[in-house]
């Protein structure tokens, strides 16, 4: 009798996505905002899993949360590991690059949209559009936590301008090509050393991200007065990303400017414009901009993913390392959360991770299982379990 009844039961099954159509599945999978959410309907069956990839919706939702994804033109795999070239359909060979695709802009997307592993990505100083006083007074003095280094006041400060309006700028390579950047942190300079211990800040500041044209490892270098103008020092990057100004306050505090949305660094170059000056000096009556300390709060995606940068303008390459998946699944360290944001709750690094977790944010072993090769059977997928991802991407349930 139970046989009889599971029979019933199994002629009576039909995809939901075949009852919806095509138009509407596409409209229900486009309002998906989670790459959990994806990692899970594109386990539920071999046909819901082609849908998913077939239609890019992991590159979709990328692209909605950084446009800057739109700026790669494809994924190119590189390993170390030969292999041999397959001679047979054409279909299967842009299968393979659609789900090579679907697994990269997946971890992107959870990259994007994690609040995990964040961490100061400057990597060292590049240029500063003028400097008062080089070296003592120089660009590197910015990576420079306090305020006071070798018994010396550690700060950057700009030349002189009658004109208060005149901008200036600093210029930073991140740790990698690529890096989700969220927040800048700037603590303008207080001149303890001067009279009324006046504040040297900006009256707002911009951000621009983007790549040397002079290619990969190479940067111009700006650091005296007597130097060209910043415009020209522009010339010299491409600029792939502008954020909206921001006020800044005229105190001595490390001042947090969040972006609107996570921005992926394309090239790994970010540029401070501080605009509108505020305070002059006494001794000459010239304005001046001065700053402490400089941070970019982020993640970087090296080593798995890379960007290849052409010399002359042209398209970008978004690089996959697959072997190197086993170094990208932690999170970042405790130290690394702490040090990147302030937690006025106290809830400890567990709790939180807890709750990610338990709203379906992919953990580490998810990562593993995403970016490592997928194995299928042609077992059902009952999905009782909470997160269901893990699952999801070991087994496919048969159509």
């Amino acid at each position: 009798m139970s046989d009889r009844r599971e029979s019933v039961t199994m002629e009576n099954r039909w995809d939901f996505l075949e009852w919806l159509g095509s138009d509407v599945s596409t409209t229900v999978f486009m309002l998906l905002d989670d790459p959990g959410d994806l990692v899970r309907v594109s386990s539920v069956s071999r046909s819901w899993r082609r849908i998913v990839i077939a239609n890019g919706f992991s590159k979709n939702l990328c692209l909605r949360i950084s446009p800057e994804v739109s700026k790669f033109a494809h994924i190119a795999e590189v390993s170390t590991v030969s292999k041999t070239t397959e001679v047979g359909s054409s279909s299967a060979v842009e299968w393979q690059c659609m789900e090579r695709e679907h697994k990269v802009y997946l971890y992107l997307g959870h990259c994007l949209s994690s609040p995990k592993g964040k961490r100061d990505c400057v990597y060292k100083a590049i240029c500063a559009s003028s400097t008062d006083n080089y070296p003592d007074e120089g660009i590197e003095n910015t990576l420079e936590p306090s305020e006071i280094a070798d018994r010396r006041p550690s700060y950057w400060s700009s030349g002189g301008q009658r004109d208060a309006s005149v901008p200036e700028s600093l210029t930073y390579r991140l740790v990698a090509n690529l890096c989700i950047v969220s927040e800048i942190k700037i603590r303008p300079f207080k001149a303890f050393f001067q009279y009324g211990h006046p504040v040297y800040s900006a009256e707002s500041v911009r951000f621009r991200m983007g790549y040397s044209r002079l290619g990969q490892g190479q940067s111009s270098c700006i650091t005296n007065e007597y130097a060209e103008h910043q415009s020209a020092d522009d010339d010299n990057y491409y600029w792939t990303y502008t954020s909206p100004e921001f006020p800044m306050l005229q105190e001595n505090v490390l001042q947090s400017f969040k972006l609107p949305s996570p921005v992926i660094c394309l090239g790994g170059v970010l540029q401070i414009e501080l605009l509108g000056r505020v305070q002059t000096q006494e001794m000459d009556n010239l304005y001046y901009i001065c700053v402490c300390h400089v941070q970019v709060i982020g993640r970087p995606l090296s080593p798995l993913l890379d960007l290849d940068i052409p010399e002359s303008m042209g398209s970008l390459v978004l690089k996959y390392f697959p072997e190197a998946r086993s170094c990208t699944v932690s999170e970042g360290t405790e130290e690394d959360e702490d040090e990147a944001e302030e937690s006025s709750s106290g809830q400890s690094s567990s709790v939180r991770l807890g709750h990610l977790r338990a709203v379906g944010r992919l953990n580490e072993a998810n990562l593993s299982a995403l970016l490592g090769p997928m194995q299928f059977s042609d077992d059902d997928n009952d999905g009782d379990s909470d997160d269901g991802i893990d699952d999801a991407l070991q087994e496919e349930p048969a159509a």
